[in-house]
């Protein structure tokens, strides 16, 4: 969707074009980012998210200053973000790493440490600096082992000895206890019931809604942004009780499985699931393992902050699927358990859940090695998540951004900023030589517009869940022909995206509260033309929120004010991915609280209440935050 030209400057001017200096003077040309699209020879470019132009120059410091004593304009914000600072040098991390992660001579540690390297790798020993950084990447297991830092306590080794280092800090080598197993008997005509000859004969009324609640089903799960799933639910509602012997087994788990992958985990998509369970059940009719992991899963992650609570309702549903139902649990159940007992801070539960898996035989895969990597991140073990990480590589698990981002976000959380910032600068350096090759190898740079990547789109669960299984397939051809893994390992994607700019944004603002090296990271995003979306915004009015309101700071009301015109300009054009919601509506009613007054406030709710269509729960939710907050 091209966005109107009369919010040309504001979005582009507030986000995206922030064409600022490197972050830092040292790094690698492959690396930097160019200053305009005349760096590369080559005309303004037009973003295809926003259309504005991404060729426009940067408003300097002393423009700025000079016209601080007008009143600032509307539709930009280059004059309201401070140039970020040239240096890399840090006054201190929040937290003193546990495990040292960085050695004086990195180039020689990564050739010491690295495992054996793959028969394609002799011939690159021998090549330049400067050879290496312009051929293809092979992304062999040497190059992914690469991306990170080396570090010490390798001699710990694998993953289970980390843990168990963890759990016995003097490696006595205590057995662990033997743990009963049990069974119960399943038999396939329990999973199938009813059939078609089975099902309650249906009356004319039934039948034609039946075949409306088929046709609107079938096409949810071919094209998910066809169907809505309340108006799914909504159908099924018309059918009589007892609802679930209408329809029979295999009709059933396709209504069970569309209901289980909505756009977005709620509470409302959590209930509307949990009342078909209950259906289910009440009919005496079995789920499958998938239909009782789905369920698990929405148990525990409905919420943005997972909590006790959370942990409680995932174990309870895990002892009625193995105790009552007789189901065993399988790596996905484990995987869930273990993700939601990270989130909670449990740790000590999380451990349990690991060990419980490993004594049941259960292989791991990308899902196991990306939520250990989470796990030692919580526990700020940043050696522990190194381990991981090679272990994820040896196995032969294919690489990707999700498994890079729970790294950065691993090390930002445990003080780490320079291996975090390193590992970073590597994701952009191969994708953009990766583009390169491409664009030379197919004589079509001159499309490409200023060189930078052609832009991962935005990524949504259905899209995930594709991603997902593409990459557990990728590693089982890449287990049976070695040869392929290389090849396999190109097309998986490497290339910074949201969540990465989410991470950054949120620990350089929110946390540090640094807003020249947060506009910095957002003006990168253009390079990989990632679109706008309301969780950039929402970090930046958490960081105004946090922030603001001191003299001298750089969160001021005056950047806040740009900010905000923006995001007014952006929802008002109907750029996607931008959208009002609960929690943007809050921070923004915070920031400007904290920043200004407290009829600007009122405006801003005004403001909000105009672009936004609210339910009777919402709205009587917000007049009672908007009350406390300007009361207070």
């Amino acid at each position: 969707m091209r966005v109107s030209s009369r919010i040309d400057g504001s979005i582009c001017g507030a986000i995206l074009l922030l064409h600022r200096p490197s972050l830092s003077s040292n790094r690698s040309a492959a690396a930097s980012l160019p200053t305009s699209a005349h760096s590369h020879g080559r005309g303004p470019v037009q973003d295809s998210h926003s259309g504005c132009t991404l060729g426009r120059s940067i408003t300097t410091a002393a423009t700025a200053s000079s016209c601080r004593a007008s009143a600032p304009q509307r539709h930009s914000l280059l004059s309201f973000l401070p140039a970020p600072r040239v240096s890399t040098t840090r006054s201190g991390s929040f937290l003193k790493p546990p495990i040292p992660t960085a050695r004086a001579n990195h180039s020689a540690t990564v050739a010491e440490h690295a495992p054996d390297s793959d028969p394609d790798d002799n011939h690159q020993q021998t090549q330049s600096p400067s050879a290496k950084l312009k051929r293809r990447p092979n992304y062999t297991q040497k190059e992914l082992l690469a991306l990170l830092d080396p570090y010490d306590g390798e001699e710990i080794g694998a993953v289970e000895g980390y843990l168990q280092y963890l759990r016995d800090p003097y490696m006595r080598g205590y057995a662990q206890p033997e743990i009963p197993r049990f069974a119960f008997a399943r038999t396939a005509e329990d999973f199938e019931y009813p059939s078609l000859d089975q099902v309650i004969e249906a009356g004319e009324e039934e039948r034609k809604t039946l075949w409306e609640l088929r046709f609107a089903v079938l096409n949810r799960l071919r094209s998910p942004h066809k169907v809505d799933l309340d108006h799914i639910y909504e159908i099924y509602q018309r059918l009589p009780e007892p609802r679930m012997l209408y329809i029979h087994a295999r009709f059933r788990h396709q209504l069970l499985r569309a209901l289980g992958q909505p756009d977005e985990r709620d509470s409302g998509s959590m209930l509307r699931y949990f009342e078909v369970i209950a259906d289910v059940k009440n009919t005496g009719i079995p789920l499958t393992t998938a239909e009782w992991n789905c369920a698990i899963g929405f148990a525990s992650k409905y919420v943005g902050t997972v909590t006790e609570t959370e942990v409680e309702t995932a174990l309870k549903l895990w002892r009625e699927m193995e105790v009552d139902a007789g189901i065993k649990a399988t790596n996905v159940t484990f995987n869930i358990l273990f993700d939601v007992a990270c989130k909670a801070g449990n740790f000590a539960l999380a451990e349990m859940i690991y060990r419980e898996m490993e004594s049941r035989g259960h292989y791991y895969n990308r899902y196991h090695y990306t939520s250990l990597i989470h796990f030692f991140g919580l526990k700020h073990e940043t050696g522990g998540m190194r381990a991981a990480y090679r272990e994820m590589v040896k196995a032969g698990e294919m690489i990707d951004t999700v498994v890079l981002n729970a790294m950065i976000g691993g090390l930002l959380r445990s003080g780490e900023e320079g291996p975090a910032e390193r590992l970073y600068e590597r994701m952009k350096a191969a994708t953009l030589n990766n583009n390169n090759n491409n664009n030379n190898n197919n004589n079509n740079s001159a499309n490409e517009g200023d060189g930078g990547g052609r832009g991962m789109p935005v990524r949504t669960p259905p899209s995930d869940r594709a991603i997902t299984q593409t990459l557990l397939m990728f590693a089982k051809i890449a287990r049976r022909q070695p040869s392929s893994r290389a090849a396999l390992q190109r097309m998986a994607p490497l290339s910074p995206d949201l969540q990465t700019y989410r991470i950054l944004v949120n620990h350089y603002g929110v946390k540090r509260g640094d807003l020249a090296r947060t506009a910095a990271y957002i003006d990168e995003m253009k390079l990989f033309r990632i679109p706008l979306h309301h969780a950039i915004f929402l970090a930046l009015f958490k960081g105004f929120a946090h922030h603001g309101g001191y003299p001298r700071s750089p969160w001021s009301e005056r950047r806040l004010t740009g900010i905000w015109n923006a995001l007014l300009d952006a929802v008002d054009a109907g750029a996607a991915g931008l959208e009002i919601r609960t929690w943007l509506a809050v921070w923004a009613l915070r920031a400007f609280a904290r920043c200004s007054t407290r009829q600007r406030v009122l405006d801003v709710y005004d403001a909000l209440k105009a672009r936004w269509t609210l339910n009777e729960a919402d709205e009587q939710f917000m007049i009672d935050f908007l009350s406390s907050l300007v009361n207070k």
